[in-house]
């Protein structure tokens, strides 16, 4: 497949996101197993999780994480090029809704708890999940700056955050930051300014949910039909339009569809071999403004 690079790090085009194989409505661990093997077959070398992606329950903490080791530790072929990318700082308390915990002293717990699961000495990319309005944005970019210091983990990132937060990040981690993990599809392109800037700061930028998100991505060629024309005229899906498309955008841009089935990763996958043309783009550039 072709390769983008994270880092110094070479991974595929398109990466795996884990998130739909743990929360609400996930298929059983013998499927889920089936999709991750099925993405490494395909050249998948980028999975994405993290310690949030469970059932809203306490006793669920880091599901997804423990999943992913095992699909991998139980994978035949060779995984010794695979990244795993998990997160810290975002919870899913029972009761409540999401919340939020920037404390430096807790993401360091929580980073080297998602080491023992994924059982690794050091995660190869963590990212600070979603800035905690408590603490100061700088207090915590600074957790992952120990944890870097300490070897904990190999890489350093940030999500959903905005223009001046991945300045600030960079500078905190002094030019060590090396992925943005935000929200972009057809259907949500408010982070454009952040994919810009990546592109500038030569920072992989990956957009999560970047068919519109596990409720919407089966309609994106309904609810956006230029996207559904162009894949007609390339014989692929209307997702896989999205994900090209969004390739095309800059050299910096890897995105991490979510799959609960091969089926569907294995769609995914094909984006990178799909050459969009100039006037593709625009078309598809277009749409929200329709």
């Amino acid at each position: 497949m072709k390769q983008r690079v994270i880092g110094d790090v070479s991974v595929s085009a398109i990466g795996l996101g884990g998130m739909p194989m743990s929360i609400e409505g996930r298929k059983d661990e013998r499927q889920s197993i089936a999709t991750i093997h099925a993405a490494l077959e395909a050249g998948v070398t980028l999975i994405d999780t993290a310690d949030a992606y469970h059932l809203a329950a306490h006793d669920e903490v880091g599901h997804n994480e423990l999943l992913i080791a095992k699909a991998i530790r139980e994978y035949k072929g060779d995984t010794s090029g695979v990244i795993v990318a998990t997160k810290g700082g975002h919870l899913r308390p029972e009761p409540g809704p999401w919340a939020q915990n920037g404390d430096p002293a807790y993401l360091k717990e929580a980073a080297k708890a998602s080491a023992k699961r994924l059982g690794v000495d050091a995660i190869d990319l963590y990212q600070y999940h979603r800035p905690d309005p408590k603490v100061p944005y700088a207090d915590s970019i600074g957790a992952l700056v120990e944890l870097l210091d300490e070897g904990v983990i190999k890489m350093a990132g940030i999500s959903n955050a905005n223009v001046d937060q991945i300045r600030e990040a960079n500078e905190i981690l002094g030019g060590r930051l090396v992925s943005v993990q935000n929200q972009f599809s057809p259907k949500f392109r408010s982070s454009e300014e952040e994919l810009v800037l990546c592109d500038e700061m030569n920072i992989a930028f990956l957009p999560w949910s970047p068919l519109g998100g596990i409720s919407s991505a089966a309609d994106l060629g309904s609810t956006f039909e230029e996207f559904a024309r162009v894949g007609r005229d390339h014989g692929v899906s209307p997702q896989v339009v999205a994900l090209a498309w969004e390739l095309a955008k800059s050299d910096v841009v890897i995105p991490i569809p979510g799959a609960s089935r091969p089926q569907s990763i294995l769609d995914s996958v094909t984006a990178a071999t799909v050459k969009l043309r100039p006037e593709e783009i625009e078309r598809l550039d277009a749409v929200h403004a329709e």
